[in-house]
């Protein structure tokens, strides 16, 4: 994969009302996350999903996040909200991440939970098939669903990472830790969702644009 050289990406995900929606693209979102996991606070249903992808075509990427999909489930998917990456959240092997990337015929963005080294074993298999790799925080053993839960991991385990590998950093941001994790870690862009909520699936506004607007002064300091 290569170098961070393209410019920064600020993903809002699990947007889930046309307000909200709005807000996000007004603001300057590059990419907006739907989420398709029906045990999600942030779950959209198709028809819902279809109407806000009609908003953002054009104005910024349209991303469906969804957890172990099958290939076909994913491209019918893909097809029916014109969608421009799938993220996918799940258990996927590498061979599932190609895949589904080949069925869809879009990019592909494989989220990995991380919570030590060790789980940074896993980047290399991953980033030969999809597209661009999310680190996420490990979600708890018990969790009804993936992602990191509000909780940041330990960003400065990232600095073992090969340079050359492009990646979105996400997990337990928001708009008072941003700066600091790009700043660290140094990302191709940064991913976000319960960071910019007032209750779980809830988005507010206010937290969208100052984590946008705290994204990009932490950028243009790279």
């Amino acid at each position: 994969m290569s170098g961070p050289t393209a410019p920064f990406l600020v993903k809002i995900c699990g947007l889930s009302t046309p307000e909200t929606l709005e807000a996000a693209l007004a603001a300057g979102a590059d990419m907006i996350g739907l989420n398709f996991h029906p045990r999600s606070p942030r779950f959209v249903t198709r028809e819902r999903a279809r109407e806000l992808a009609a908003m953002a075509r054009d104005r910024a990427e349209i991303v469906a996040l969804v957890v172990d999909f099958e290939p076909h489930q994913a491209a019918e998917l893909a097809a029916d909200l014109e969608a421009d990456w799938v993220q996918l959240h799940g258990r996927e092997t590498p061979e599932q991440v190609a895949a589904i990337r080949a069925a869809t015929g879009r990019r592909v963005m494989k989220a990995l939970g991380v919570a030590g080294p060790a789980d940074l074993a896993v980047i290399p298999a991953h980033a030969a098939v999809a597209d661009l790799i999310l680190l996420d925080a490990k979600p708890p053993k018990d969790a009804a669903y993936p992602g990191g839960h509000g909780k940041p991991f330990d960003w400065s385990i990232l600095a073992e990472l090969d340079p050359g590998w492009r990646f979105m950093l996400s997990g337990g941001l928001g708009p008072a830790n941003v700066a600091d994790a790009i700043r660290v870690t140094r990302p191709a862009g940064v991913d976000v969702s319960s960071g910019v909520e007032s209750a779980p699936g809830v988005k507010d506004i206010g937290r969208i644009r100052d984590f946008i607007a705290a994204a990009r002064r932490a950028a243009e300091q790279l």
